[in-house]
């Protein structure tokens, strides 16, 4: 029963975690779509605070309570249920997708109320015109397409970097981490760790859509791996120089900011944005599988890791947010204030038309065969 329910819980956080940064993704205006996608990741972040509040062996986190504990995760599934009805369907997929010119207007009209729809429907129909011209596209087809490779590499990348970071590493073994750094009540500062999460993606809501998706990310990444080199050095010398606890507390408190202010809450949205109607479930399936591929594989592995390079085991992240700090900067574009139209022209740059349509054409006969 237990197995059941276990499965039931990550097939449905699997689905979430993609399907709601799409669909915030089509609703939300573009001069707000960066804040409401990092909403989803403050969402998150608020509830991992909780559980860890919660799991403290004084409130419920103990042999008598915990069955209340696993109880409360169905409250909150619970109410998004009664809510859900009162969501309006996404415009884009009514149009778009469904054709219901219609219905996507007074979509519209329910997500923003009485105004002048002029222009989301212009931007619409000519989103609908060139999702016309493509086929439904597979995540087989989307894979074996050169059309959207950029793209994909792209996205892949965004959510490779925000798994590979090490901040998982953190969130999994803060605990025992603090106690290595000879921290008296190593719980408590986990739990701060969980504060400081919650504070700084606060701060990435405030400044996605002034500052951009692409600074944010890089700014996050370079600090990351400031970060983690202090950290290396701070769990060397703990055992010659007694300050040194301080330096790797501080250096784990200022990875997880840095980690909340764009790696964090980017990569989650970021991939809505990139793709255009037809290829976008698909790219976000793709995206999120390797997310939590990658995540399960950090999980599994890090403790090993740490037996074997033992203080110098974070030097293997900061090589690898090192990596994908030169890869944002060098292939990553700002998507801040674009539309759809014009984030998928930055990466249709410079190939040709005809090519474009070839591949399209492929692209369709590989989905319909």
């Amino acid at each position: 029963m237990f197995g059941f329910i276990a499965l039931f819980v990550v097939c449905e956080s699997g689905l979430m975690s993609g399907l709601v940064p799409m669909y915030i993704g089509e609703i939300a205006p573009k001069a707000y779509r960066g804040a409401l996608g990092a909403l989803h990741q403050l969402a998150i972040v608020i509830g991992i605070l909780l559980s860890q509040v919660l799991g403290l062996d004084f409130i419920l986190g103990n042999a008598d309570m915990w069955p209340i504990l696993l109880g409360l995760s169905g409250a909150p599934a619970v109410l998004q249920s009664l809510l859900l009805p009162f969501c309006p369907e996404s415009p884009r997929y009514l149009y778009i997708l469904r054709g219901n010119e219609q219905e996507a207007q007074k979509s519209l009209y329910r997500l923003k109320g009485p105004y002048d729809a002029t222009s989301d429907m212009e931007e619409m129909r000519r989103e609908k015109e060139e999702a016309d011209r493509e086929a439904r596209v597979s995540i087989l087809s989307l894979i074996r397409s050169s059309v959207y490779r950029q793209q994909l590499f792209v996205a892949l990348m965004m959510h490779l970097s925000q798994q590979l970071s090490g901040i998982n590493a953190i969130f999994y073994y803060s605990t025992a981490i603090f106690e290595r750094a000879g921290v008296a009540q190593p719980v408590y500062a986990t739990i701060g760790v969980g504060v400081i999460n919650t504070i700084f993606t606060l701060l990435s809501v405030v400044l996605v859509d002034r500052a951009g998706r692409r600074s944010l990310t890089l700014t996050g990444l370079a600090g990351m791996c400031c970060c983690a080199v202090a950290m290396t050095v701070g769990l060397k010398f703990q055992n010659d120089y007694s300050w040194m606890s301080y330096v790797s507390m501080a250096s784990i408190f200022l990875f997880v900011s840095f980690f909340e202010i764009g790696p964090g809450p980017i990569p989650w949205f970021i991939v809505a944005e990139l793709f255009s109607q037809g290829p976008r479930p698909a790219a976000i399936a793709l995206a999120g599988c390797c997310n939590w591929t990658s995540n399960f594989i950090v999980g599994m592995t890090f403790p090993y890791i740490q037996d074997w390079l033992g203080p110098y085991v974070f030097v293997l992240f900061a090589a690898l947010l090192l990596g994908f700090t030169v890869f944002i900067y060098l292939r990553v574009p700002e998507t801040k204030g674009k539309t759809f139209e014009e984030i998928a022209a930055v990466f249709q740059k410079g190939q040709k038309k005809n090519y474009t349509n070839t591949e399209l054409q492929q692209l369709k006969t590989s989905t319909d065969a």
